[in-house]
C-alpha cells in the first residue's frame, strides 16, 4: 500500500512539473514585455561625436549636415568648460582649439578616436591617449584643399603688407588719391619655413609673381625619395634654394618676406638651437622647462625669436599661417617698434580669440586675420566628409581611412 501511494504521489509531482514547464500559447496580438537588455544594447549602438567649443562653427555644422541621414550617429557641440564632465559619454572627439590633457583623456572611458579638424594636434596629449588605447588622428591638408587655402591666405597677407592695406583705408577716410606708395611682389625673395603640403602649394602659387623661393625642410631626402615623380619634380621646379636647419640664419638675411608654415612642436617652439642638441638629454630638459614656463605665461617664445628677427633684413616682412606660439611675442613687438621688422601678417595669435585691444594691433604695418586661412567652403565641406566617413567606419567596425593616425 505504501509503495502504491508513493507511485501515485510521484506521478502527481511529475504532472505538476510538466504543467509548470510546458510553454503557454499567447494570443496572436499579445505584445511581449520590453527587453531592457535589448534596449540598453540599442543605446550602445549609437556612436556619439563631440565637437569641443563654439569656435570654427562650420566644422560641426557641416559635419552634422553630412551625417544627418544616419540616425545612429549623434553629433554634439559643447562649451569648452563642459567637455571634462561630458567626455565620458562620447566615442569620437573633435578637439578644434581644445587642450586635451591627460586628466581629461583619463575620463574618456568610451573614447575610441580623437581628431583635429585639420592638421595641428599640438593640443592633444598623444602619449596619454595612447596609454588609454585611444587613436589620435589629423586630416591631411593636401587631401581636403586646406593647404591650398592656407597658401592663398599667405599670399593675401603678403600683398596686404606690400600694398599697405591699413594705410590705404586711412587714405580713403582722408580722401587722398595715389597715396601711399606701395610695393610689388615682383623680384622679391620669399623664404618658406617648412616645405610641407602648405609650403609646396605656396611655392607653386608664387611662381607667376616672379619671385625667388628659398625653403627649409626637416629632411629633403623625404622629397627626393618620394614615390611620386610629381612631388620630386615639383621640389626642383618650385624651390630655387633648399636650406637645412643649421643654415637657416644665413638665408634669413637674404629674404624680403619670411612665411612660417611650420608645425608647432618641441623643436620649433624651443628655437633654432635644438637643431644642434636635439639628440641629447639636455634638449629634453630644455623642452620640458620651456613648455612648463610658457604654458603658465601663455606667450611662448618660439623659433621666430629675438635672434631670428634680428637676423632678418631690415624692413623685411613676416607672415605666419601656422601657429602663434612659433613667434616670440615680445621679440615681435620690440622689432616692430624699432622699425627693423617691416611688417607682420598673421592668421594666428598667441592666445585665441585674440584681444582686439592688444598693443600689437595698433601698428599700421600689422595685419591679423581670425584664424581663417584654412576656413573656406571647399576645405571645410571636404573635411566634414572626411570626419563623417571616419565616424561611419568606426561605427561599422571597419578600418579607418582618409586620416593620418599618429599613434
Amino acid at each position: 500500500m505504501q509503495s502504491s501511494t508513493w507511485r501515485v504521489r510521484s506521478c502527481i509531482r511529475c504532472e505538476l512539473a510538466s504543467l509548470l514547464t510546458r510553454p503557454r500559447h499567447r494570443h496572436r496580438h499579445h505584445t511581449p514585455p520590453m527587453d531592457t537588455n535589448a534596449s540598453a544594447a540599442g543605446e550602445q549602438r549609437i556612436t556619439r561625436v563631440l565637437f569641443c567649443g563654439p569656435h570654427f562653427p562650420a566644422s560641426h555644422e557641416y559635419t552634422t549636415q553630412y551625417l544627418q541621414s544616419h540616425s545612429f550617429i549623434k553629433v554634439d557641440v559643447l562649451p569648452l568648460e563642459h567637455v571634462p564632465q561630458a567626455i565620458p559619454n562620447y566615442h569620437v572627439c573633435i578637439v578644434k582649439s581644445m587642450k586635451l590633457d591627460s586628466h581629461i583623456i583619463s575620463r574618456a572611458a568610451r573614447m575610441q578616436l580623437i581628431m583635429q579638424y585639420g592638421v595641428g594636434i599640438e593640443g592633444v596629449d598623444v602619449e596619454a591617449a595612447t596609454k588609454h588605447g585611444i587613436k589620435v588622428a589629423r586630416i591631411q591638408s593636401h587631401a581636403t584643399g586646406n593647404s591650398a587655402s592656407c597658401a592663398e591666405m599667405a599670399i593675401y597677407l603678403m600683398l596686404g603688407l606690400l600694398r599697405k592695406q591699413n594705410e590705404l583705408q586711412i587714405s580713403i577716410q582722408q580722401r587722398k588719391l595715389g597715396e601711399p606708395i606701395t610695393e610689388t611682389l615682383l623680384g622679391k625673395t620669399i623664404f618658406i619655413l617648412g616645405f610641407g603640403n602648405i609650403g609646396m602649394d605656396l611655392a607653386h602659387r608664387l611662381r607667376p609673381f616672379g619671385v625667388k623661393v628659398i625653403a627649409t625642410k626637416r629632411s629633403w631626402t623625404s622629397c627626393t625619395q618620394h614615390p611620386s615623380k610629381l612631388i620630386r619634380s615639383n621640389v626642383d621646379d618650385l624651390v630655387d634654394e633648399r636650406v637645412n636647419h643649421e643654415d637657416m640664419y644665413e638665408f634669413v638675411r637674404k629674404a624680403d618676406i619670411i612665411v612660417c608654415c611650420l608645425h608647432l612642436n618641441s623643436e620649433t617652439v624651443c628655437g633654432f638651437i635644438q637643431s644642434f642638441i636635439v639628440h641629447y638629454f639636455c634638449c629634453f630638459l630644455l623642452v620640458f622647462f620651456h613648455f612648463l614656463f610658457h604654458y603658465r605665461y601663455k606667450k611662448s617664445a618660439g623659433i621666430i625669436n629675438n635672434d631670428f628677427i634680428s637676423s632678418m633684413k631690415k624692413g623685411a616682412l613676416l607672415v605666419n599661417i601656422a601657429r602663434g606660439g612659433l613667434m616670440d611675442y615680445e621679440a615681435v613687438i620690440k622689432h616692430l617698434e624699432s622699425g627693423h621688422l617691416g611688417g607682420l601678417g598673421t592668421d594666428v595669435a598667441w592666445n585665441e580669440p585674440f584681444n582686439p585691444d592688444d598693443q600689437i594691433l595698433k601698428f599700421k604695418n600689422v595685419i591679423m586675420t581670425p584664424h581663417v586661412a584654412g576656413v573656406t567652403e571647399h576645405s571645410y565641406r571636404t573635411m566634414a566628409k572626411a570626419v563623417g566617413d571616419v565616424v561611419l567606419q568606426l561605427h561599422a567596425g571597419q578600418p579607418l581611412t582618409g586620416i593620418e593616425i599618429v599613434n
